[in-house]
């Protein structure tokens, strides 16, 4: 009698960790649930670039791959968290209810994040091996192929002396626990003097910072055609409108200093000089987590002819900013599977004030994010790399 064929053995598919700073935050709460509905197909992937038709041989990690963990200093569990963005307009409703599990599964992988105000307890290399443990920990513990860490917690002031931010010091601990760092926040990160080099130490990529998502966006657009047209631009000047975390956060002054440096940075390089006006960011609680911005552009024509430009932009910041964090995870993991390191300069599209050198006009980076796609092509696949 002959032996029954044996069936093939087959490894599980590679999962990837997306470990958020803020993990309890509008915009991790938003790119959370996103992920797990568009994985299911419950939502079409609107807004997510990488799932164009220019990034389908890219031989990104699945959506359904990521697991996702974090840092956060609130206590409000996920699934009330989306409960309250649904509420609010930002989820549909009824989708923290079709994917409660995948919310509560990313939960308990919430660990306590810090160091709290004036805090002395521990150093600041004490804090960096804490949040590294954590991150350390949640790799081994899900068995993940690998891991990212995004930092999408609110906006904080600029460091007064040479000590290290939360936000570095978040920083810092990726590097540490072998993960490349992305910076979704205009927050000094790997930005700080005193970790000048680190990156490039630990051969890690990293990528950042400030998510470009609404009145920045337009303003990438907007400079260059004054500049392509020979529209000469007296003065540039904006209001932002918002209300959630981020209008909190941003009615400190020093706050908003860090975030409006990232936009003038845009009009500077796209202009060549910086315009007159500024731009005020308001808190206004009502509006939760929608947005509103205005510009007033003036502007000469031929002989000069005075005129004026006015845009407004409303949206909702947290289902604007998700999917670039999905994004940036898939992209960035992918990056560090092809060995790349250092500063990824060709994903300056997805940021204000991107790290590396490149181009600020909007056409021109999404020019270079699609040779960033092709060249991530050339190696060999990653295992089950669509969704």
């Amino acid at each position: 009698m002959s032996a029954e064929p044996s069936l093939p053995i087959t490894s599980p598919a590679p999962r990837f960790g997306v470990w958020l700073i803020g993990a309890r935050g509008s915009v991790a709460t938003t790119a959370i649930a996103g992920c797990a509905a568009v994985a299911a197909g419950l939502h079409p992937p609107t807004g997510m670039v990488t799932e164009t038709a220019p990034f389908a041989a890219s031989h990104l990690p699945a959506l359904s791959s990521l697991v996702f963990g974090g840092h956060d200093t609130v206590d409000c569990p996920l699934p009330k968290r989306a409960e309250h963005l649904a509420e609010g307009g930002v989820l549909p409703h009824g989708l923290p209810a079709a994917v409660h599990a995948e919310l509560v599964a990313a939960d308990r992988e919430i660990r306590p994040g810090g160091p709290p105000p004036g805090d002395t307890g521990r150093t600041e290399d004490e804090w960096i091996d804490v949040f590294a443990a954590d991150i350390r920990d949640f790799v081994r513990r899900q068995d993940l192929a690998g891991a990212v860490v995004v930092n999408v917690a609110s906006t904080e002031p600029a460091p007064a002396d040479g000590s290290l931010p939360p936000s570095s010091l978040y920083a810092a601990a990726a590097l540490r626990a072998g993960c490349p760092y992305v910076n979704f926040t205009p927050s000094t990160g790997l930005h700080h003097p005193a970790l000048a080099g680190l990156a490039e130490s630990f051969g890690l990529p990293y990528a950042g910072r400030d998510g470009k998502t609404g009145q920045t966006l337009l303003r990438s657009v907007l400079g260059p055609m004054f500049l392509q047209r020979a529209l000469a631009v007296r003065a540039w000047s904006g209001t932002n409108l918002l209300g959630g975390g981020d209008g909190a956060a941003l009615a400190d002054p020093a706050a908003a200093a860090a975030k409006n440096a990232g936009k003038e940075r845009v009009l500077a390089d796209t202009l060549g000089t910086t315009p007159e006006g500024e731009v005020h960011i308001d808190d206004v609680p009502a509006l939760g987590d929608w947005k509103t911005a205005w510009d007033h552009i003036a502007f000469d024509g031929f002989l000069g002819a005075r005129m004026i430009l006015q845009t407004t932009w409303q949206g909702c910041d947290s289902s604007l900013a998700a999917p670039l964090v999905l994004d940036l995870a898939r992209l960035t993991v992918r990056a560090h599977q092809q060995g790349l390191t250092g500063p990824l300069s060709e994903l300056g599209f997805y940021f204000k004030d991107p790290v590396g050198d490149g181009p600020s006009s909007l056409a021109e980076q999404y020019t270079q994010l699609r040779h960033f796609a092709e060249r991530l092509r050339t190696d060999t696949p990653a295992p089950e790399a669509h969704r």
